[in-house]
């Protein structure tokens, strides 16, 4: 059996095709799961009986348990408990744009970037399609709100889960699903570059964002190990070809750690490294944690950077922060729960 929040609508028309019914049927379903949200299926009076038997055969609803949440200014951060016991995060952000949820796409991670907290907790396993969804849905639920926007951004790598994340764009992006438009989902990755040349061929509108974090790849190699896998000079040829094929503007997050990646010439490097390309930077206070040892650049560092990058002509914006209050980390919740 499995979780119906997991199945496309071309999934759902195929299983109701091999019972012998009629294709809309799928989109009655879709409705009743998304639009009404029902909680069983027993609630859906158009379906006739035999059939809503035969689909509790194959199919379940089932959502994470909350075991924990925390509110702060325009924040809300949950813990959710999965059927196996396995603990992930979703951080709900309100801006006036619309509500954005920052989802987890695995539990643990095992990409090891230093500044990270959820790369502390190594890699248990993949979350599935509909334990990516299910967390909209019970953040929409609990918090009487619609979602607008959705970021790939929480604990773990999207791209190293890629075939179930690319199946839970397609079915929140689904008019008849939870209907969030695909210039309002962001993908980010730290840059596995094999997975973004498959990513440019998905013909999707969806938004790609790179975890940089550095102008030069010995600084990146100090904080990300992915850089000794996919260097630097690799991940931006690649961009380039992304950018070109596909028409789209990339983003670079880069979150700013005292002393460390936040001077003047590491502006100017990033600057020249990135120059002419159809992107911007998205500059990251950073989140302290307890358990690293990495600090916040000073608000002045801050402004000076993104003066420089400024100056040089380059698209730049400073990430509203969030949630120091409510371990806005990634991790940073689901760590303190784990370990406390």
């Amino acid at each position: 059996m499995k979780n119906i929040y997991g199945l496309s609508l071309e999934e759902l028309n195929l299983y109701f095709e091999e019972n012998h019914e009629k294709s809309f049927r799928s989109k009655q379903v879709y409705e009743w799961l998304y639009k009404k949200r029902i909680k069983d299926f027993d609630e859906m009076t158009n379906i006739k009986k035999e059939l809503i038997q035969n689909i509790k055969k194959h199919f379940y609803i089932k959502f994470p348990n909350v075991i924990e949440r925390r509110s702060g200014k325009d924040v809300e951060k949950f813990l959710f408990e999965l059927d196996d016991g396995q603990r992930v995060e979703a951080v709900l952000m309100k801006h006036d744009y619309g509500n954005s949820l920052c989802v987890s796409t695995q539990v643990g991670c095992n990409m090891g970037c230093a500044f990270c907290e959820s790369g502390r907790l190594k890699k248990v396993r993949n979350l599935s399609t509909s334990e990516m969804v299910t967390q909209i849905l019970l953040v929409e639920d609990i918090l009487k709100i619609r979602i607008s926007h959705v970021v790939l951004m929480g604990i773990g790598e999207p791209f190293d889960n890629y075939e179930n994340v690319i199946a839970f764009i397609d079915i929140i992006n689904e008019g008849k699903g939870l209907d969030i438009g695909a210039r309002h989902i962001t993908v980010s990755t730290c840059g596995i570059i094999p997975k973004i040349k498959e990513f440019m061929n998905q013909e999707k509108q969806i938004n790609l964002a790179i975890s940089l974090h550095a102008p030069n790849n010995k600084i990146r190699n100090r904080l990300m190990k992915i850089n000794k896998v996919y260097p630097i000079e690799e991940l931006i040829k690649v961009l380039k070809e992304y950018i070109k094929k596909t028409n789209r503007r990339v983003t670079f997050e880069y979150i700013l750690l005292k002393g460390v990646n936040d001077s003047k010439k590491c502006a100017l490097e990033l600057s020249d490294l990135i120059k002419g390309m159809n992107a911007y930077v998205n500059l990251i206070p950073y989140n302290e944690t307890s358990h690293i040892e990495f600090e916040k650049s000073s608000n002045d560092s801050i402004m000076k950077f993104y003066d420089t990058l400024k100056k040089q002509k380059i698209n730049v914006t400073i990430r509203r922060e969030f949630g120091s209050e409510v371990m806005a980390a990634c991790g940073q919740l689901r760590a303190n729960y784990e370990e406390g």
